[in-house]
């Protein structure tokens, strides 16, 4: 009998499933005029100078425990009253959302996003309550599988558990992309070796080109072309 001759060309491979995890505050959203408000109207409890805007998003990235400390530290706030003003900040920041915007294109690029079969993630260290109150606001809670935030676990960003954390809830295997704004995300994503994706517009601290990444943009519309490009180059 013969056979029928074999079909030598092979089925191109699908791409990798796509596994993205965000920074929130600089990368997704503007949060720091609501942090601002806060920050201000706290230090007028103790009669102390408001922060400027610059100066706030200075303070920002690393947690509330830490932004508060600095501002305690700029204003020279007594040491005994450190609790006391924490307090206050936390007690005012669930509600700080009205003044927040979504960076330009971040929504329409997490839908597109989601629309290509994306599971994504937020990793933050900005509390849970207000990383909640503030995606509900924007209406973006919709597009996360998952929220990991700055109380979620014992330790914070760098610590790379939370990242871990994070594609852990998104499961399965796939290609996995960090996407944040700071030196501390990208201390992040080397420490959870996975790759990183600077967006350029938020809160860095230093000069670009010192802050190590796997690939940059100024625009987030531009993000679901340049992980498509990145799947199809790990479906070879």
């Amino acid at each position: 009998m013969t056979r029928p001759p074999s079909d030598q060309t092979a089925a191109p491979r699908r791409p990798a499933p796509l596994r993205v995890v965000f920074d929130l505050d600089g990368t997704l959203i503007d949060s720091a005029p609501d942090v601002r408000s806060v920050a201000n109207a706290v230090l007028d409890l103790w009669n102390a100078a408001p922060l400027t805007l610059e100066r706030t998003r200075d303070f920002m990235g690393e947690g509330v425990p830490t932004f508060v400390a600095r501002m305690c530290r700029q204003r020279e706030l007594p040491i005994a009253d450190h609790d006391a003003v924490m307090a206050e900040f936390l007690a005012r920041y669930d509600d700080a959302v009205t003044l927040t915007e979504p960076y330009p294109g971040a929504i329409r690029m997490l839908e597109d996003l989601r629309a290509a079969g994306a599971a994504m993630a937020v990793c933050t260290n900005k509390p849970l309550a207000p990383t909640r109150a503030v995606l509900r606001h924007l209406d973006m809670e919709r597009l996360f599988v998952t929220v990991i935030a700055g109380d979620s676990l014992p330790t914070r960003k760098p610590d790379p558990a939370m990242l871990h954390a994070a594609f852990a809830a998104l499961g399965g295997d796939g290609l996995r992309i960090y996407v944040g704004d700071s030196e501390t995300d990208a201390e992040t994503a080397r420490r959870a070796e996975v790759p990183f994706v600077l967006f350029t517009e938020g809160y860095r601290k230093g000069p670009l080109d010192q802050v190590p990444r796997d690939h940059a943009l100024s625009d987030l519309a531009a993000l679901p072309d340049l992980l498509a490009q990145l799947r199809q180059a790990a479906a070879g």
